[in-house]
């Protein structure tokens, strides 16, 4: 699944939640936005990279400039 993340969206809209499955998620594009893990601190978020964000973990995005666009993928059952 394609998802992305206007630059116009207000920080206020970006909260705190967690997934009811673990998420691999690859940035397409972007700059300057994040991501932050519950008693973490916040990572910067690099094209091409994918980051793993485990079932149920506290997590938020980051606002950067223009426009974020990543892909979601549920983490395959082993």
């Amino acid at each position: 699944m394609l998802r992305t993340f206007s630059e116009d969206v207000e920080s206020s809209e970006l909260i705190w939640h967690r997934d009811k499955e673990e998420r691999i998620v690859t940035i397409l594009e972007g700059d300057e936005w994040g991501l932050q893990l519950d008693n973490q601190m916040p990572l910067k978020l690099q094209v091409g990279k994918q980051y793993i964000i485990p079932q149920e973990e506290w997590h938020r995005v980051i606002k950067g400039r223009g426009n974020l666009v990543i892909e979601i993928l549920k983490k395959p059952r082993v």
